[in-house]
């Protein structure tokens, strides 16, 4: 028997280890059911699980479960993800912390530090999706840098390069100078900041004429090579093939004509610093410039500078526009607010450098994914559909992807360098002499073949074959730039199909006021101070039927606490089914009873619409849905109507198929809850809710009699909704126009010594549904707020008789006035007195 209270962590503890003990979160490769595959978006092992990665395992779950009970051959694949960038900065801050220099510790033991940082996360991750509930097959856990994936890395990087897909080049790509590592744009993250326009004297050479140049990076000057004008600006004409002086170094560069100056723009001409500006170093292809690089890898000045060498950016502008206005070589400052780029991860100020690097040339990859998806039945299928334009659009604009990665932890380039050679290999050369790259690939370049490397990719695999393309793919709308546009490019080019059929995405979680959680705001949710507070289940329910599927969720606890109050909502009705089924042996639904046939229907209905809704992924939706039914319908109305024929069988197993029936809708939602209920009842399937059926639709169960009592239940309500506006006693006497399927009303409302037959000389109300008549008679008990709306309406009374009374009163008004005015206000003045009289009566 259940307890009599709710206690979510009673109910939550034990329950995680009985599945696993069960083996109930393994797949079956060898079966022959249909199978249903999620690859886990793969936590980084830099820390704790976070909200947006509750409520993405929450919505896999949920999946997950529901397809198992439909009978799928599911695999749930979990892993975690070596991050990089921001495991070494974790690592390196530790080891800092210690004492210790991550160049002076050396690579080997730094790795080892490293393993030892993701082995400890890795535990903490475990543990935290164990609290959610999360059905993942450990058996077929991965890790982006375990030997398996490493292998799939080092053979796209070698078969790319061999195909001149990949290519070591020297570009100008985003410098993050705390990292000290090349990042990806979409590693970069942009941000308004106030800035302005700095316009210096470019004087020409060997004359006092000057061009007004604008750069928002001053600077910079010191890498500059050239000045550019637009070919059509007449005003610059002259200039062309003459030399300007470049401020401070006194070093003539060439005056060019290029399409990149515009001459709507600023004034027309434009500093040319090719290896400092990605559009400059276009610039300087076209004309042959020379690449002067200004800066060191920390961002800070280099030698090349004179006098600023050592200083940081911020400190060379300062007093590059000191010396600048020293020398009257600074025309004026124009204030202006532009995007700025900085480093996702430090959240430091981006710098364009110009660095050898290796790139995957992604033009032919893009296209080909266009091209996928103008085709139904191959293209990955977005829910909601909109979000499918932000991948064809990346496609459509994409640019060359800078892979390498200036750190130790991650899949090192399997590149070696003798002199001017370069070897590319699964292997190292057999020679002497030869040394490897000594970056690391970009993370998402692991990311990217997760779901197929993971199931035994490049190896043909049972894994391989059954669950290749994954079903559904769930994350976020931030991450498709970043993650599924690349699996996509990925999946189609290796194995020629898309990496999964359906892409659920979700939107960003924000605070009540729709912030950003930031540690800046302070306004962070721990989702385990959730758990702990009102349990997984209700943290799951609000987290999956909060909003609609990629939109934003402003987090509301509150909302978390009403799903808790909707569990206990649950526990009390199924403790109320418990304790009067227990000697039922079996489910016999005959000889039903219009009510039975009513919440039958209601259910089969109830079921039909959440079956539609979650094959759409529209959880939201089938969580409504449920809880409708569940609340308003079962909990308010059936079990009210089943007290009264409680011994009869087709009672008890009405009773128990509802319940039933709502306990596998609700599974995959609140898994804990479900299943201490379920294990309870004295009839049922299978050991685990887990491994029972999913209810299916059955017509059969809809009844012609829904109606009669829908009537009935919509004359309940009235009569409820009446009784406590008009504050009626139990003493009232009601009085039915029809004595047709009046009986169950009477029942539930408890009217039995209420009836008459005939109407009473009283105050009456009528009640009323679409066939059901009848009037109450009732003595109103006079409340406190009664007494003072009385006592406003004697008042208002009195001041309008006075007022009245003394206007007529008034010969001038009486005989001025028109005559029907005159006679209007002593009719008024009459029923206000006879109003008055029976307030007063009263």
């Amino acid at each position: 028997m259940l307890d009599k209270k709710y206690n979510h962590e009673q109910v939550e503890e034990n329950k995680y280890d009985f599945w696993l003990e069960k083996d109930y979160f393994k797949c079956d490769e060898n079966s022959g059911k249909k199978p249903y595959c999620i690859v886990l978006p793969p936590p980084n092992v830099t820390g704790v699980l976070h909200l947006g990665h509750a409520w993405d395992v929450a919505l896999q779950d949920i999946i997950i479960r529901y397809k198992k009970m439909q009978g799928f051959d599911t695999l749930w694949l979990p892993g975690m993800d070596h991050a990089a960038i921001a495991t070494e900065a974790k690592v390196v801050k530790r080891l800092k912390e210690e004492g210790i220099n991550k160049y002076e510790y050396g690579r080997e033991k730094f790795l080892e530090a490293c393993w030892d940082w993701t082995h400890e996360h890795g535990d903490i991750i475990r543990k935290q999706w164990a609290k959610l509930g999360v059905a993942l097959d450990y058996s077929k856990e991965r890790f982006t840098l375990d030997e398996g994936l490493s292998e799939a890395v080092k053979k796209v990087f070698v078969d790319y390069y061999n195909e001149g897909l990949i290519y070591r080049g020297e570009k100008i790509i985003n410098w993050d100078p705390v990292a000290k590592t090349a990042l990806s744009n979409e590693e970069v993250i942009y941000a308004e900041e106030k800035s302005a326009f700095y316009h210096l004297k470019y004087k020409i050479e060997g004359s006092d004429e000057y061009l007004d140049v604008a750069t928002t990076r001053p600077e910079t000057l010191f890498g500059d090579t050239a000045v550019a004008v637009n070919e059509n600006d007449e005003r610059y004409q002259k200039y062309v093939g003459k030399n300007a002086i470049l401020p401070l170094v006194n070093k003539p560069i060439p005056i060019i004509t290029d399409e990149h100056a515009d001459m709507e723009k600023g004034t027309g001409v434009v500093k040319i610093t090719p290896a400092h500006d990605p559009n400059d170093f276009e610039v300087g292809n076209r004309h042959n410039l020379e690449r002067v690089i200004i800066m060191n890898d920390d961002a800070t000045m280099n030698e090349l500078t004179g006098k600023y060498n050592g200083m940081t950016r911020e400190e060379c502008r300062e007093a590059v526009l000191k010396d600048l206005k020293e020398q009257d070589l600074l025309l004026g400052i124009e204030p202006l607010v532009h995007e700025v780029g900085h480093s996702e991860r430090t959240g430091v100020m981006v710098e364009p450098m110009l660095k050898k690097q290796w790139f995957v040339k992604m033009r032919p990859l893009a296209d080909k994914v266009l091209e996928t998806q103008k085709k139904k039945d191959e293209k990955v299928n977005f829910y909601p559909s909109r979000y499918e334009k932000i991948m064809n659009h990346w496609m459509e604009i994409t640019y060359d992807w800078c892979i390498s990665r200036q750190l130790w932890w991650g899949h090192r380039i399997p590149a070696w360098y003798k002199g001017d050679e370069i070897y590319v290999g699964m292997e190292a050369p057999k020679e002497e002499g030869w040394v490897q790259d000594n970056d690391v690939l970009d993370t998402w370049f692991s990311s990217a073949l997760w779901p197929f490397a993971t199931l035994g990719w490049p190896s043909s695999t049972k894994l391989l074959e059954k669950y290749y393309p994954n079903q559904c793919l769930v994350t976020g709308y931030d991450i498709i730039p970043f993650w599924v546009n690349r699996m996509t490019f990925q999946g189609e080019k290796l194995l020629g199909k898309r990496p999964f059929e359906d892409c659920l995405i979700h939107g960003l979680i924000r605070d009540k006021e729709g912030r950003k959680f930031s540690k800046s705001l302070g306004n962070g949710i721990d989702p385990f101070d959730m758990v702990k507070l009102y349990g997984a289940d209700s943290l799951r329910y609000y987290l999956a039927t909060d909003v609609a599927p990629g939109t934003d969720m402003r987090f509301d606890e509150e909302k978390i606490k009403a799903s808790w109050n909707y569990i206990n909502k649950i526990w009390n009705a199924a403790r109320f089914v418990l304790s009067n089924i227990e000697d039922l042996k079996e489910i016999s639904l005959t000889n039903l009873k219009k009510e039975d046939k009513w919440i039958l229907s209601k259910f089969e209905k109830t079921l039909h619409e959440t079956i539609k809704f979650m094959d759409k992924y529209e959880f939201n939706n089938a969580g409504s849905s449920i809880y409708e039914f569940t609340w308003n319908y079962f909990c308010d109305y059936y079990i009210e109507m089943a007290k009264y024929t409680i011994g009869d069988i087709s009672t008890k197993s009405t009773l128990c198929y509802i319940l039933t029936g709502i306990l596998k809708l609700l599974h995959p939602f609140m898994p804990f809850v479900t299943e201490e209920i379920y294990g309870m009842l004295p009839v049922k399937e299978s050991e685990s809710i887990m491994t029972s059926k999913y209810p299916e639709y059955n017509k059969e169960y809809i009844f012609k009699e829904e109606e009669l009592i829908d009537d009935s239940v919509e004359f309940i309500k009235s009569f409820r909704n009446v009784k406590a506006e008009n504050n009626m006693t139990k003493d009232l006497k009601i009085m039915f126009d029809t004595k047709d399927n009046i009986d169950l009303i009477i029942k539930v409302l408890r009217l039995e010594d209420n009836l008459i037959d005939k109407p009473l000389d009283i105050k009456s109300y009528k009640v009323f549904s679409k066939n059901i008549k009848a009037t109450i008679y009732y003595e109103k008990i006079e409340t406190d707020s009664d007494k003072e709306l009385k006592e406003n309406q004697i008042n208002m009374l009195k001041s309008s008789i006075e007022r009245r009374e003394k206007l007529l009163s008034n010969e001038n008004y009486v005989n001025k006035a028109p005559a029907n005015i005159v006679e209007l206000d002593r009719q008024k003045l009459a029923e206000e007195k006879q109003k008055l009289a029976e307030l007063l009566k009263k």
